[in-house]
């Protein structure tokens, strides 16, 4: 009994290094009680339908509907490796959006500047039967190289790095998008998307990173970044 209470206990030991190590370098930007830090986009607060439960940010869409909108960071980032978990309801549809540039007169919503890695109830949501449109996709521009996406209900892993115009996107430890930005192959694939005419779409070398309202059930935790 006491060897195995001794390699249970080294076993434990690894592990937490092995997290730690992981870890080093990144900031939480949820810390898993409150939604500070962040704030409904245009607005100086977060809407009540983000509501924090069991250590994650959850979207009621049971809440009072005029506290509906994209939870946005406060800060601003740039070269970036963003970590986080992320779960959805049967039919369900959100996004996390990045280089936002938040101006709500000229830009009504996040998507109007930002870039999205997909979230999304692949099989149950319309969207899912839409090229680019589906978990992983850089949204209406690059389709996913492969899909590891997990089965509803059950928490995913995503990561976005962007270093320098390098862009990569990673779901449950595999790379499923890399891409340059800003550069003339960037620039011919928005003149084929749904954003070509978009003034300044996808132009933004820095910005707010958002979760997405799109009206659906969603869960976000483990959100952690590091500036690069």
């Amino acid at each position: 009994m006491k060897k195995y209470i001794l390699s249970a206990l080294i076993l434990t030991t690894i592990f937490s290094a092995n997290e730690a190590s992981a870890q080093k370098g990144f900031t939480k930007l949820f810390d898993g009680k409150t939604t500070d830090g962040w704030h409904t986009y245009g607005k100086t607060t977060a809407g009540e339908r983000w509501k924090v439960e069991d250590g994650a940010i959850h979207f009621n869409v049971n809440a009072d509907k005029s506290q509906a909108g994209d939870l946005v960071t406060n800060e601003e980032y740039g070269n970036f490796h963003l970590k986080y978990d992320w779960k959805v309801a049967p039919k369900a549809n959100s996004g996390l959006i990045f280089f936002v540039h938040e101006d709500p007169v000229k830009y009504k919503q996040t998507y109007s500047t930002g870039l999205e890695m997909q979230v999304l109830d692949n099989d149950g949501h319309p969207d899912g039967k839409i090229t680019k449109h589906r978990a992983g996709d850089l949204y209406d521009l690059i389709k996913s190289s492969s899909e590891p996406v997990k089965p509803v209900g059950q928490w995913n892993t995503a990561e976005i790095i962007c270093k320098d115009g390098k862009l990569e996107q990673y779901l449950n430890g595999v790379k499923v998008v890399s891409t340059t930005l800003w550069d003339d192959n960037w620039k011919s694939l928005v003149a084929g998307s749904k954003f070509a005419n978009w003034e300044n779409w996808g132009t933004f070398k820095s910005g707010k990173i958002a979760l997405q309202d799109h009206g659906d059930e969603v869960w976000y935790k483990n959100i952690l970044i590091k500036k690069l």
